[in-house]
This record gives C-alpha cells, structure tokens and sequence, in this order.
C-alpha cells in the first residue's frame, strides 16, 4: 500500500508523508503540556486565547502556542489552497484551441440550418 502513494494527489501525497509527522508533533506537544499544564489551559494555548507566559512551565507552552498560532492554519490553508487550486485547474482543463473549434462547430451549424430553413 506505501508504493501506492504516489497515486494520490500532492496534498494527500505531503499528508501521508511530511503531514503525518507534522501533525503527530502538534499531537504529542497538546498531550504533553495536557499533563504539564492542564488540559484546558493546553486547548487555550492551541487556539490563542492564553498566553504562554501566563502558564507554567512555560518551556513547553511555547511550542505549543506557536504551533496553534502558525503550523496548523498554514497545513489548513494549504489543503484550502490545494482544493481551490484543483477547482480551478479542473474548469481550465480544456485547451484553447478544443474550445474555438467547438465554438467553430457551433457557428457553422447555425449558419447551415438559417440558410436551408428560410428560402421557400
């Protein structure tokens, strides 16, 4: 199954790969300061509302506040960016010249039947 991820998409390539020890270091530093400081001021630290000063010890608060305040937006905003980026790429995925030639087509039909349809 591990020979397969290169199957996947790249951001489902970078979370199985690099993502996974991301999120697994944000894991252990939420349940390391959960025994050190508490499990509530730890979620407070994730999601900014204490300050790492205000706890204590404060050595494994920081890590921790700033893992809430820069890594985990960035992997959101990269998998946000990654699918609009798709949507995108999905919507652009003809060439242009398929399109003038359809266009072409298109134009060519309705000429075609304006002039068999209004002579009698």
């Amino acid at each position: 199954m591990w020979a397969d991820r290169h199957a996947l998409s790249p951001f489902g390539f970078w979370l199985l790969s690099r993502g996974a020890v991301v999120l697994a270091v944000c894991a252990l530093l939420f349940v390391l300061n959960g025994f050190m400081v508490g499990w509530a001021p730890a979620y407070q630290l994730l999601i900014g509302v204490t300050a790492p000063a205000s706890v204590h010890p404060q050595w494994c608060a920081w890590p921790l506040s700033v893992t809430g305040w820069a890594v985990i937006p960035a992997v959101i905003g990269g998998g946000a960016g990654y699918v609009i980026t798709e949507q995108i790429r999905a919507h652009h995925a003809r060439a242009i010249n398929l399109v003038l030639d359809e266009l072409r087509e298109m134009a060519e039909q309705s000429g075609d039947s304006g002039a068999t349809g209004g002579g009698s």
